[in-house]
């Protein structure tokens, strides 16, 4: 993200200002502080919450769901898992409402959707056991009125043949002393003729209510859908001016899919839009990185609707927002010698906590005890972190002693279950100790080396990743010096939504992994890892 002096109008923010799969943005103020929350789905901690003073520069402040008792997604869908949080404060307390869908499919009928309530005293946790809402729908928001009230919403969704799945968004009040929902449940939204009605949050402003919803899917004709009523359960008027925001009409933009938005306002009352934006290698072509969040300043007079500051209803790639007091963060080292005792917070795991699956922080680096294979859904010894550009290379130094062909240990560019590509560390009966790419597409597995590369019987083995725009090519190195490139360069949009299912979620992962399918538990010792751009 760059940023340009600030000027009378506002600062110049470039859009995406989250960049690496940070989907369905829920933006909050507090006080001077902004938050931002995003969905995480299968990977662990549970919900990616991020601050910032100033709206440019943006740093982690927490991942409120990092014990079981609050999240356990072992066995979640490819996916699944953490759908569309809704991070809102009441005065007191912080608010994390969130979905754990268990399974979901394009061609299923039925999604369990499971939605919870945890609270918090400030953003740093700690977050309390979760509250169960309810498992009617997804995408669940909480709004706190002015008269003390707090009400639970989330979209309907309806499996019946013969019926639309997006049924509408539902109201029912949430009583904090009860800790459940309570009274009637109505439909107050059915949504526009764009259907595909999603993503509900409500704010109050000038004596209207204002529902603000997500339309079209989450692809090329997402929508950002407002409508307004001077009653919480409407009937509710939409925008005269049609969608907020939708790039759908203007597939040559740098910046699509905008949609799943949300609200929030500075001290001095300027309105800001977050939302969920994609930027694809060729026109409506694959996007790598997933799903992210951009910014969006709002011209918003009183009584009136608001609009985009720039006008129309497409996204800016360059958006002027309010110049607040520059509040910079300091950087985060590029290289991890894993020496403290957590993991840092880029590091995540897939649907369960680390000390669950073999992960091991020694002092001396990070030791993983091999579990289940990359398919699994269940046990996988995995630390990934985001690609956040086109232009990146990770690297790492790995030490490993298999000895049998079910042992492995190596560095994955990894999008699910189903679908990623692994330069591994191997035995072979002829070659030894040895290297091999291999790769899972749409779930068909595959060797892409004909012989194994022998790599020595003992000493540390540097591997690579690197993307170069749209292709990422693996290398190696056994005196970290000399990186020799192994196997023949991948196309980005292998590892994207578009590719991996034709309906998916995430976004690219780079990611130290092992297994062991030998059921040994065989470990391998990762001594640093390092993550540049350029």
């Amino acid at each position: 993200m760059t940023a340009e002096p600030p000027t009378r109008q506002g600062v110049t923010v470039t859009n995406p200002i989250l960049r690496g799969f940070n989907p369905d943005p829920s933006i909050l103020r507090v006080g001077t502080d902004y938050y931002i929350a995003t969905s995480t789905f299968q990977w662990y901690p549970g919900v990616a919450i991020y601050h910032s003073r100033d709206l440019v520069n943006w740093r982690p402040a927490a991942q409120p769901l990092n014990r079981l008792s609050l999240l356990d997604m072992r066995g979640d869908a490819d996916s699944g898992g953490i759908w569309a949080p809704c991070l809102s404060h009441d005065g007191e307390l912080f608010h994390l409402i969130y979905t754990d869908v268990k399974s979901w499919g394009i061609n299923e009928s039925f999604k369990d959707s499971h939605n919870y309530l945890t609270t918090a005293p400030s953003i740093e946790g700690p977050w309390s056991e979760p509250v169960y809402m309810n498992s009617s729908g997804f995408d669940p928001s909480l709004f706190h009125d002015d008269d003390g009230k707090k009400w639970f919403l989330n979209m309907v969704w309806d499996h019946r043949a013969g019926h639309h799945p997006f049924a509408g968004i539902v109201l029912q009040e949430y009583s904090p002393a009860e800790k459940k929902l309570v009274g009637p449940r109505e439909i107050i939204f059915t949504g526009t003729e764009v259907r595909v009605t999603e993503g509900p949050h409500v704010y109050k402003k000038d004596g209207w209510y204002y529902l603000l919803t997500a339309e079209g899917g989450t692809s090329w004709e997402h929508t950002v859908t407002l409508a307004r009523s001077r009653s919480l359960h409407g009937p509710y008027e939409v925008h005269p001016q049609g969608p907020l925001m939708t790039a759908v009409d203007a597939p040559h933009l740098p910046i699509q899919k905008p949609g799943h938005a949300s609200f929030t306002s500075t001290p001095d009352g300027q309105w800001i839009m977050a939302h969920l934006c994609g930027r694809p290698l060729t026109t409506q072509g694959e996007c790598p990185l997933g799903r992210e969040t951009g910014l969006q300043a709002l011209d918003w007079p009183e009584g009136e609707w608001p609009t985009l500051a720039q006008g129309g209803h497409h996204p800016a790639e360059h958006a002027q927002l309010p110049a607040l007091p520059p509040h910079p963060w300091p950087e985060v080292p590029a290289r991890d010698d894993f020496t403290g005792d957590t993991l840092r917070s880029e590091w995540m795991t897939l649907r369960a906590p680390a000390e669950l699956l073999g992960v091991e922080l020694t002092g001396a680096g990070l030791r993983l005890h091999g579990r289940e294979s990359l398919m699994s859904r269940h046990s996988v010894a995995l630390v990934g972190r985001r690609l956040q550009s086109l232009h990146a290379r990770l690297r790492t130094e790995l030490e490993f002693a298999p000895d049998d062909f079910q042992q492995m240990a190596g560095l994955t560019a990894y999008y699910d279950s189903r679908n990623w590509v692994y330069l591994r560390v191997s035995h072979d009966e002829t070659a030894g100790r040895a290297l091999n790419v291999t790769s899972c597409e749409n779930g068909v597995y595959r060797e892409h080396l004909a012989q194994d590369v022998s790599v020595g019987d003992s000493g540390p083995v540097q591997l690579e990743v690197t993307y170069s725009g749209s292709t990422f090519q693996f290398a190696y190195s056994t005196d970290g010096e000399t990186w020799q490139p192994i196997g023949e360069p991948f196309s980005a949009g292998l590892l994207s939504d578009e590719h991996c299912g034709g309906l998916s979620f995430t976004g690219t992962f780079l990611a130290l992994t092992c297994q062991d399918m030998s059921g040994r538990r065989a470990p391998a010792d990762f001594r640093w890892a390092e993550y540049t751009e350029f």
